[in-house]
């Protein structure tokens, strides 16, 4: 494998090797590896999770993990420019954005950007967390998660201009072609955290583009912005991993309420999903012995439910398993459906199984989901082990160890975990 520098930019040619880019280029510099196979993403199933991704959220029709601007404003109320399942793919996608655009604006450039994007197609999270788990290896799980944004369009820049993250990044050209700008330091003096207008600061710049099937990385210290190449549509996906300025309110709500898409995006945003209080929200006078309004009453007893140690432990116990079992990828694709299993069926297993005791029970956890079953450790781990080897199975033979009391709930972890899509039936 050779590589060539040009400005602070590493081309390399791959195959990818993981140590040597651990060595050399993680946290260091940037690195435009050309032709990655396999690939972590593929166009159809990029396009079929940008549809699952945008689809209208209620009355305010915008998704609040999607944005989407025409030239440099972003729109309010842009459902109806979002992809839909009737287009194909990003090629009938821009066609039809082609016409309604040109009844709407002059301007004809456009940007779609999708945050917690990994939740939203299970075959291609599973695809994307096969390939960092190489990386996780050589420099540690990020314990706040790794997100993952898709970015397509033929805008004229990144939206928000240059800007620097909190995150190491790395890139995934999928179609078209892409231009990524980079500063080895902030290139302004303004006390400004991003730049729309950079004309001035172009020679100071390096730049990358890479070609659909390469993958760029940068580290989080370089400020950056993506541009146009040839004023065509071009499609790339990002995986942000988390390098600093870590707040505590990352963590409030995966120990309070678990993660969501919605979260992802703004860490308070699950803090609304906290019971509303029901009482009245203004008082006439103030109660004569002290005592606090109804309403912030009912606040108070919300919050000190989260002061048991039991639930408390239990939250921490299941956060860490879900981090774990999704190996940084949370949240994860919501579980299916589960579907009965006969004793006759025959099952193994696709995915690890992460398990703690806790107390009586047993939280079960796999692809960042967790269950707690009734089961003890004592009578789930040989269940467990078995599954582990992941060869076929019948689910009878699965249960045989159990007590004859305890197989139902038994069959009821199987279940869960095929939901999961920690099983797949043998055929």
């Amino acid at each position: 494998m050779t590589t060539t520098p040009v400005s602070d930019l590493d081309v390399v040619r791959g195959p990818l090797d993981w140590d040597e880019f651990a060595a050399r280029h993680w946290d260091r510099r940037p690195v435009l590896i050309k032709a990655v196979r396999p690939a972590p993403f593929e166009l159809p199933e990029v396009f079929a999770a940008a549809t699952l991704a945008t689809r209208p959220a209620g009355p305010y029709l915008l998704p609040p993990n999607a944005q989407f601007a025409v030239g440099r404003f972003q729109q309010t109320e842009p459902a109806d420019w979002f992809p839909r399942a009737e287009d194909g793919a990003f090629d009938g996608y821009r066609r039809r954005l082609d016409g309604e655009l040109a009844a709407f604006s002059a301007e004809r450039r456009y940007a779609l950007v999708v945050h917690a994007f990994h939740a939203f197609h299970a075959g291609q999270w599973e695809r994307q967390r096969a390939f960092l788990e190489p990386l996780w290896e050589r420099a540690g799980l990020p314990l706040s998660g790794a997100i993952t944004t898709l970015f397509h369009g033929n805008y004229e820049h990144t939206p928000v201009g240059v800007h620097q993250d909190r995150f190491a990044t790395f890139m995934f050209a999928v179609e078209g072609r892409k231009r990524m700008r980079f500063w080895r330091r902030r290139p302004w003096t303004e006390p400004v955290t991003t730049k729309l207008d950079y004309r001035a600061h172009l020679a100071d710049s390096f730049t990358a583009e890479p070609e659909p099937g390469d993958l760029l990385y940068w580290p989080a210290d370089y400020y950056h912005v993506g541009e146009s190449v040839d004023g065509r549509a071009a499609t790339s996906v990002n995986v942000g991993v988390p390098r600093g300025e870590h707040r505590a309110v990352y963590d409030v709500e995966d120990l309070l309420l678990g993660r969501s898409p919605d979260a992802m995006v703004d860490p308070d945003a699950a803090l609304v999903r906290l019971p509303a209080a029901t009482a009245p929200l203004s008082a006439p006078e103030p109660p004569a012995d002290g005592a606090l309004p109804e309403a912030l009453e009912q606040t108070l007893r919300v919050f000190r439910g989260y002061l048991d140690p039991d639930r408390m432990r239990e939250q921490v116990a299941a956060a860490s398993l879900a981090t774990w079992s999704a190996s940084g990828l949370c949240p994860a694709p919501p579980p299916g459906t589960p579907r009965p299993l006969a004793d006759t069926t025959t099952v193994r297993a696709r995915a690890r199984v992460l398990y703690e005791p806790l107390g009586t029970a047993l939280l079960c956890a796999a692809n960042g989901h967790v269950l707690r079953s009734p089961l003890t450790r004592q009578q789930a781990e040989p269940l467990l082990h078995r599954l582990a080897a992941r060869t076929p199975v019948p689910v009878g033979e699965l249960l045989a160890g159990l007590p004859p009391s305890a197989r139902e709930d038994g069959r009821n972890l199987l279940e869960t975990l095929e939901s999961f899509r920690a099983l797949t039936r043998d055929r």
